[in-house]
């Protein structure tokens, strides 16, 4: 995130510079600091792990699994959507595309499973 925070501050500055002699750089770290808080995606990436979590604490259980995958499925998914909604660059869309993905073909697995 530093570093997609960094070249979006830099893109920007390039483009008010060409476009405005009179740049006002207390306005441009403000708009910046919104910008890096839309961005953020710590919540979404703890939630990730938790998740994840879960499900390798699930699949160790000697209980059944399938519902549960499922619900943590839907909830993996709903983290990908945020992450891909929140996006700034092509690669972070893409790491949500294929998340999305492989959290499907999970899920299709699951509701194999009792």
């Amino acid at each position: 995130m530093p570093a997609v925070i960094q070249g979006m501050r830099e893109r920007l500055s390039a483009r008010l510079a060409e476009v405005s002699e009179s740049l006002d750089l207390e306005r441009l770290e403000q708009e910046m600091a919104l910008l890096a808080q839309r961005l953020d995606v710590d919540e979404e990436m703890d939630r990730l792990n938790t998740h994840l979590d879960e499900v390798e604490r699930v699949l160790a259980t000697d209980e059944p699994v399938g519902r549960r995958l499922d619900f943590l499925m839907q909830e993996l998914n709903r983290e990908a959507n945020t992450l891909g909604s929140k996006s700034a660059d092509s690669e972070t869309t893409a790491i949500s595309v294929e998340m999305k993905v492989l959290i499907e073909q999970m899920r299709g697995q699951v509701q194999n499973l009792e």
